[in-house]
C-alpha cells in the first residue's frame, strides 16, 4: 500500500465499480487510519475490537467511538463493531447506530454444520423500545443537524475574534462556489461578490466583522437579512442569511452560527 499506493487506490475503485462492497478492516489498528477513510472509496467501515477493549464504560473510549460513528455515518459508510462481547458494549454500540456487530456475544466460532443450523434458526435481535432514551449525546446531534439541513442547506461556523470560518454545506444551495474554510472577512468579500449590485452594500455592512461583534456586544442574539444571491445557474434568488452569536464554555471569542435559507420567489 505504501509504496503502490495510486495503483492499488486504482484497483480498488476498480472492483468497486464492478459491483463489489468494499470494507475498511480494523480500523482503530495500527495499520489502519483516517488517511485509509480519507483515500479509499469504502462502503463500510469496520471498528477494531481494540477500541472496545474498556467495555465503552471509559468516557475517553465512548467519545472517540461515537465520533467515529458520527463521521462514517456522514459519509455515508455502514458500520461494523469487531469483538462485541458483552451486553454492555452492545447497549452502547446501539446508541451510536452501529449497524452491525460481530463477536462472541453472539457465537464463537463453530463446524460449519452448527453454523448453517443456527443461521435457519436465527432471530434477529429485539430493538430498544425507544432509541431516544438510549442514544448518546452525539447520534442525538447526528439527529439535530439531519433536521436543521432540511431547512438550511448551509451552515458556517464562525469565530468574529480570530477571524476565521468553516463551513457546512449541504446541498440544494443557491451556489456552491463558496471556500469551505479560512478568513471571515474574505468569505464576505466574496459573498457580497454574489449579491444582486442593489443588495452588496447592505450585505457587507451587516456581516462586516467588526459591525458583528458591536452587535454582539451590544447585547444582539442575532443579526438578520434577506438579500438576492446569484445561483450557479446564473439566476438571482432570494436568500436569509441569519448570524446566531453563541457562548464556548471554552474560550472567550466571539462565535457566531450562519445559518442560509433559500426563500421561494413572491
Amino acid at each position: 500500500m505504501v509504496g503502490e499506493e495510486e495503483r492499488i487506490l486504482n484497483w480498488i475503485v476498480s472492483i468497486r465499480n464492478a459491483g463489489f462492497t468494499v470494507a475498511i478492516d480494523d480500523f482503530g489498528s495500527g495499520l489502519s487510519s483516517l488517511q485509509f477513510v480519507k483515500d479509499i472509496p469504502a462502503d463500510v467501515l469496520k471498528i477494531d475490537k481494540s477500541l472496545l477493549s474498556h467495555n465503552c464504560e471509559d468516557e475517553k473510549e465512548r467519545i472517540v467511538l461515537e465520533s467515529i460513528f458520527s463521521f462514517a455515518h456522514r459519509l455515508h459508510m455502514k458500520t461494523v463493531a469487531e469483538g462485541v462481547e458483552t451486553k454492555e458494549q452492545l447497549g452502547f454500540l446501539r446508541t451510536c447506530d452501529c449497524n452491525r456487530i460481530q463477536g462472541y456475544l453472539f457465537a464463537k466460532p463453530m463446524p460449519e454444520e452448527d453454523y448453517l443450523s443456527l443461521c435457519m434458526v436465527h432471530k434477529a435481535a429485539e430493538e430498544p423500545a425507544d432509541i431516544l432514551q438510549l442514544q448518546s449525546p452525539a447520534s442525538a446531534v447526528n439527529l439535530l443537524l439531519e433536521a436543521v439541513f432540511r431547512r438550511y442547506p448551509l451552515v458556517i461556523f464562525t469565530n468574529l475574534t480570530r477571524n476565521t470560518f468553516y463551513m457546512m454545506a449541504y446541498q440544494n444551495f443557491t451556489t456552491t462556489s463558496c471556500p469551505s474554510t479560512g478568513v471571515f472577512d474574505e468569505l464576505i468579500v466574496h459573498g457580497t461578490s454574489s449579491m444582486h449590485p442593489d443588495d452588496r452594500e447592505a450585505f457587507a455592512t451587516t456581516f462586516d466583522r467588526k459591525n458583528l461583534i458591536a452587535k454582539y456586544s451590544e447585547g444582539a442574539q442575532e443579526i438578520r437579512l434577506v438579500t438576492r444571491q446569484l445561483g450557479d445557474d446564473g439566476v438571482y434568488r432570494k436568500v436569509e442569511t441569519t448570524d446566531y452569536f453563541v457562548k464556548s464554555s471554552y474560550t472567550e471569542d466571539v462565535i457566531a452560527i450562519t445559518l442560509c435559507e433559500n426563500l421561494p420567489d413572491d
